[in-house]
């Protein structure tokens, strides 16, 4: 019985894999290694953002072997995530599930191309499944998928397959700092969607570098909590400079929450619009200072 229901499986993976073969592509968009992706949408491709490092002479490798030339749409560093236009669209578009069905343990199949345009796999399981997750470069993605099966060489960009043979995800290796994470669909929706219509994601940003620090307890009377964030740079022409922050300050609160680590300051961002106004209290010369930022749209470089 056990060993009928692991050949099912099998067969079953395998068929998926061959199903989604004429919708996952080779990306050469870099020196030696060329990236996965897949036709999201008809004549639309997505990829893994940290793979694209020319914005020009982008060609995409079908199954067939035919190589197509593609234009970048846009793309989103924070989320790791790029999107290209091809001069030709494909046969077919990819075959759509819902990751929100992913449960811990479910076996799970990614697909990629080699360098020579093979159609490539790697099979294992999600190793950790939750709600919102913020991946380091700032980018919120509405769920938190880890996978724990070997994401080779050039697998990023590439689609994550389920049990039902549906695309449930983009694979990376360029979010969690090695570690193999799927983007999940409804970020990916989102995320195309804006990119083929503004180009870019709005982001809103500060345009300064900090690092949290202790409060002088002669000031913990004036200002929230006992640390803060010190202003050790601040970009030339940026919101915050344009807003009269100065090196060296000691930023306490914003919006009037204490600013004790950077996830504070990260989660205000990541609910806040490009041009809204934050009000900023900061420790100045031994003295409490107020300043008032409007929040500018973060470069796309």
């Amino acid at each position: 019985m056990a060993s009928s229901m692991m050949e099912t499986l099998s067969n079953e993976f395998a068929a998926a894999a061959e199903k989604h073969s004429p919708s996952v592509v080779a990306v050469h968009a870099r020196r030696w290694m060329p990236s996965s992706g897949i036709e999201w949408k008809k004549g639309v491709v997505v990829t893994a953002n940290h793979a694209i490092r020319r914005d020009e002479e982008i060609k995409v490798v079908r199954h067939d072997g035919k190589g197509v030339t593609a234009t970048l749409a846009g793309r989103d560093p924070s989320t790791d995530l790029a999107v290209l236009k091809l001069s030709e669209a494909g046969v077919a578009a990819a075959e759509i599930g819902d990751s929100a069905s992913l449960k811990l343990g479910n076996l799970v199949l990614a697909l990629g191309r080699s360098r020579s345009g093979n159609l490539v796999a790697s099979a294992g399981i999600v190793g950790g499944v939750s709600g919102e997750w913020r991946a380091w470069r700032g980018g919120k993605l509405d769920q938190h998928i880890r996978l724990d099966l070997e994401l080779y060489a050039g697998f990023s960009g590439g689609p994550l397959i389920d049990a039902r043979g549906k695309v449930v995800g983009i694979n990376t290796g360029g979010l969690a700092r090695g570690r193999a994470v799927t983007i999940p669909v409804a970020t990916v929706n989102r995320v195309v969607d804006e990119l083929l219509e503004k180009g870019h994601i709005a982001r809103p940003y500060l345009g300064i570098a900090m690092q949290p620090v202790a409060i002088p307890e002669a000031m913990r009377a004036k200002v929230k909590g006992g640390s803060g964030l010190l202003v050790v740079h601040v970009e030339q022409g940026g919101p915050a400079e344009k807003g009269g922050v100065l090196l060296g300050d000691v930023l306490t609160s914003i919006q009037g929450k204490a600013l004790e680590e950077m996830d504070t300051l990260m989660d205000l961002l990541g609910s806040a619009k490009v041009g809204d106004t934050c009000s900023i209290e900061a420790i100045r010369g031994g003295e409490v200072a107020k300043v008032s930022i409007k929040l500018g749209d973060r470069p796309t470089k």
